[in-house]
């Protein structure tokens, strides 16, 4: 047997050819485009021989060839003699082209396959992308960093306070006796009522008044400053906290 001349598939390469195609219409259209054919005036003739050459190139090399293809080479053959036959001129307007259904069903078939193949060039998950998907470790524990209060930023703080205790300023005059060390003995004891943690503000008693609120104010720098308390944020522009030191705690 003389295998095609213009085959564009090397002999030894045929046995992985019927994988690379989908069934009789997917080899047929190969077949069309290859030779580029016009798919709406078929030349029955051209394509049948070319597709019983492929058929019986494979046959030859002991393929076993699905049904399905061996019923398109008999499609085609059918075609084909019903071609050759003659015709009659009185009957040939009546008679239908006897490639139509053949025709019909390539189109058809070459519109589902053009859009298989946009729709396989569409990004797909798993196959183009794939989603990352990571976990911490039973015994990681994050490295929280507290941002350092400035001085800037409990003037603020002051700030605010002293604002709300002009609410509670008198206009008669007296002697207020108010200790710096003796507030400082009540912010710890407040602390220690407080699980050692508080907020910046609740060491103020506006009611006091300014003279009050400097008062606390001094005695809370003082703690800082004999290292008996910590002053922190939890993040950068947070409220200012209060919490007793490692040593007093």
């Amino acid at each position: 047997m003389q295998h095609p001349d213009d085959l564009y598939i090397p002999p030894g390469a045929l046995e992985i050819l019927l994988d690379a195609f989908e069934g009789p219409l997917d080899f047929l259209l190969y077949i069309i485009r290859k030779h580029k054919f016009d798919i709406v005036d078929l030349p029955v003739n051209e394509i049948t021989l070319q597709y019983m050459e492929y058929i019986d190139l494979m046959q030859g090399l002991n393929f076993e060839l699905a049904a399905e293809y061996l019923v398109m080479a008999a499609m085609l053959a059918e075609i084909k003699s019903r071609l050759l036959l003659p015709r009659h001129t009185d009957i040939e307007a009546e008679e239908a082209d006897p490639r139509a259904e053949l025709i019909r069903r390539l189109q058809e078939y070459e519109i589902y396959k053009q859009a298989a193949t946009e729709l396989d060039q569409l990004p797909r998950d798993e196959r183009d992308w794939f989603n990352a998907n990571a976990s911490l470790d039973d015994n990681f524990a994050p490295l929280v960093v507290l941002p350092d209060v400035e001085l800037a930023d409990l003037a603020l703080a002051l700030k605010d306070i002293v604002k709300r205790s002009k609410d509670f300023q008198h206009h008669h005059i007296k002697r207020e006796n108010l200790s710096t060390r003796e507030r400082m003995s009540q912010i710890l004891a407040l602390l220690a009522e407080h699980n050692g943690y508080l907020a910046f503000s609740a060491c103020f008693e506006p009611s006091e008044g300014r003279t009050g609120v400097v008062v606390s104010f001094l005695a809370i720098l003082e703690l800082s400053k004999e290292k008996r308390i910590d002053i922190v944020q939890v993040e950068a522009y947070a409220q200012i906290h209060v919490k007793l030191a490692i040593s007093e705690a």
